[in-house]
């Protein structure tokens, strides 16, 4: 199991002194005895505070409501989910034998559960500064994509209608270049549209992050959105 946890840590960019601390974040429920359930309190109450800090700081201008919507839309399960894929979390949960028959390594909100647990536990092990180092790390793509227009619509949405609305061709997107570990993968994407004589181009840990990325830097670029509004 130790050689196990190591990958895992290796994928978090994070390794435990008490290796049971990061055990007990993977214990489900269903398990019985000590489980996570505590421990993804902690992660929710820190996680949701440096999203807060994070985008108080990146859009000085808006308001209490436009800051709570995009912090619901940061820290929601979905998202929690993605990173919880991203690091292959389901191969390491500890699940009762219902949940592991029902394929609750795959469910989303066990998933993002076991993501704030874990933030919850570098929490209590290391405090703020390296948990808030985590998080902006794991969020950082999707930060980027972050915007105060039309908080609803992610950026490849919001360029595809405003081209459409101008009858002009869709946005092209194109992997200009991937590298590293089979799990700690970055993408380059490059985002061409015709009114631009220049590509756009994003980075993430996953294709459709990079162009979401890319997506936003297009929109800037038109001029129909502005940077860190």
């Amino acid at each position: 199991m130790t050689n196990k946890l190591d990958r895992l840590e290796r994928k978090i960019g994070y390794s435990f002194s008490d290796p049971e601390l990061l055990n007990l974040a993977l214990s489900h429920r269903s398990l019985g005895g000590r489980n996570n359930e505590r421990l993804e309190f902690l992660g929710d109450s820190v996680l949701n505070f440096v999203a807060a800090e994070a985008l108080y700081q990146r859009f000085p201008q808006a308001r209490e409501g436009q800051l709570s919507r995009l912090r619901a839309r940061l820290v929601k399960g979905v998202t929690l989910a993605e990173l919880a894929k991203g690091f292959e979390l389901g191969e390491y949960l500890r699940l009762g034998s219902g949940e592991l028959k029902s394929g609750g390594f795959r469910r989303e909100s066990i998933l993002a559960d076991a993501t704030e647990a874990i933030i919850g536990a570098i929490y209590l092990e290391s405090g703020l500064e390296v948990a808030r180092e985590r998080i902006l790390h794991w969020l950082q793509g999707h930060i980027d994509c972050l915007t105060l227009v039309d908080n609803n619509k992610d950026p490849k949405t919001r360029l595809q209608e405003y081209l459409q609305s101008r009858h002009c061709d869709l946005p092209r997107y194109e992997v200009t270049e991937s590298g590293g570990e089979a799990h700690c993968r970055t993408f380059r994407v490059e985002c061409l549209v015709s009114p631009l004589e220049k590509a756009t181009y994003g980075v993430g840990n996953s294709r459709r992050l990079a162009e979401q990325v890319a997506a936003q830097k297009a929109l800037i670029a038109l001029g129909v959105e502005k940077a860190d509004e």
